[in-house]
């Protein structure tokens, strides 16, 4: 989890899962520097991603051909939580 002290309250754009996406709900993703933390995991444990990561919905969409247990691995390594798994 994220120790850096610039956490923000950031509005929320993505309500939802993108169409084609995989995504889950990240409740200790907090930040910034949080969505920027399981985004850099993600991608660089997933090549040819393209990942959202949102602290203000908690939500985390990739698009790409990867599979939920690869995302969930990659969320688990970067010190994260992943939960329920949303479908776009």
């Amino acid at each position: 989890m994220c120790s850096c002290q610039q956490h923000s309250t950031a509005n929320s754009v993505a309500a939802s899962a993108p169409n084609g996406a995989v995504s889950f709900r990240v409740e200790d993703m907090t930040c910034g520097h949080c969505a920027g933390t399981i985004k850099q995991a993600i991608e660089g444990r997933i090549p040819g991603t393209s990942v959202t990561a949102d602290p203000g919905s908690k939500l985390v969409s990739v698009q790409g051909g990867a599979d939920a247990a690869a995302i969930r691995s990659a969320i688990t390594a970067a010190g994260y939580t992943p939960s329920a798994e949303l479908v776009g």
